[in-house]
């Protein structure tokens, strides 16, 4: 039995979003065969407030289009996953991992896996409805799957719109769900943009080329550690290492954690590292520079043949 949400002319008839649909309580990863009925009906009454008592949600798709609509980005995986998108107009994400901000439209990146196609947000649509149903029913082709069992969320969409300008992901960033503005995703030129973050790197290399320092942008180790620099500067007698570390990016941490991992590893094997944080670069590029200068000085600023 699936029940819906009429169409009320409140505060809740344009989107009810994933505050009221996803459990808070739900622990991840929960067990394949976990039943999550129990938990909506100790929910009844929160979720009661917005009309909500199923499995289903309706959502009334008479809004004009805002610039300030909220959009989730989610990830297409693969081309079979964009061939779901286009054909039956659903996306899907495992229940306990769904965010849960209201959002109007979905956005769908594209990862390297897609080829030339790849690296960029090119379609999005405007959510209609979502329900949730177990991922053996949504891909009934792979019954072996992990997650077989696993509560999914299935958020539908109307037409699928095409960007007139793909969001490109030019300095590759890892992407997962992330969210932004209708008016961003419509304006934007890259994912660091999308986002709203300083493009911290772009005034880095700018005071870098000005300083007459020359480096490689986003060079990547070869080895044991595939790590990828911001900017590499190959001198006489060592070479540096800079990293433009984002605010929001390298708060947290884990990612802390895998930043003294990655120095440790590049001073191991004669690099010298110098991180340069967001809001330095910001408030005082002049000194970022300076400390990029005064090491490439230390080791002889002649490039390598």
């Amino acid at each position: 039995m699936s029940y819906g949400v009429k169409n009320r002319r409140n505060k809740h008839s344009n989107f009810l979003g994933f505050d009221e649909f996803i459990l808070s309580k739900v622990e991840v990863p929960p067990p394949p065969k976990t039943n999550h009925s129990h938990i909506l009906q100790n929910y009844r009454t929160v979720l009661g407030r917005v009309g909500w008592d199923g499995d289903t949600v309706k959502i009334s798709t008479h809004v004009n289009k805002q610039k300030n609509d909220t959009v989730l980005v989610g990830v297409l995986r693969n081309r079979r996953d964009r061939d779901i998108l286009f054909g039956q107009r659903w996306y899907r994400m495992p229940l306990v991992w769904a965010p849960r901000r209201k959002f109007q439209y979905l956005a769908f990146y594209q990862p390297a896996a897609f080829g030339r196609e790849g690296k960029r947000i090119e379609y999005y649509g405007r959510v209609v409805r979502c329900s949730k149903a177990k991922r053996i029913k949504l891909l009934p082709d792979e019954p072996a799957h992990p997650r077989a069992g696993w509560d999914y969320v299935t958020v539908y969409v109307g037409d699928v719109r095409k960007l007139d300008r793909p969001v490109r992901n030019v300095v590759p960033r890892r992407i997962s769900f992330g969210f932004t503005t209708l008016e961003r995703l419509l304006k934007s030129r890259d994912i660091l943009e999308l986002y709203g973050v300083v493009h911290a790197e772009r005034l880095v290399a700018v005071g870098l080329r000005r300083a007459g320092i020359r480096a490689v942008p986003q060079y990547r180790l070869k080895g044991k550690r595939r790590y990828c620099l911001d900017f590499a500067v190959f001198c006489k007698k060592g070479d540096v290492a800079i990293e433009c570390d984002n605010k929001k990016a390298h708060a947290g941490s884990l990612q802390r954690k895998k930043d003294r991992a990655k120095d440790a590893y590049l001073k191991k094997n004669g690099w010298t590292v110098i991180r340069l944080p967001e809001d330095d670069v910001i408030s005082d590029l002049e000194g970022c520079i300076s400390r990029v200068r005064n090491a490439v000085w230390k080791l002889s600023a002649r490039r390598r043949a």
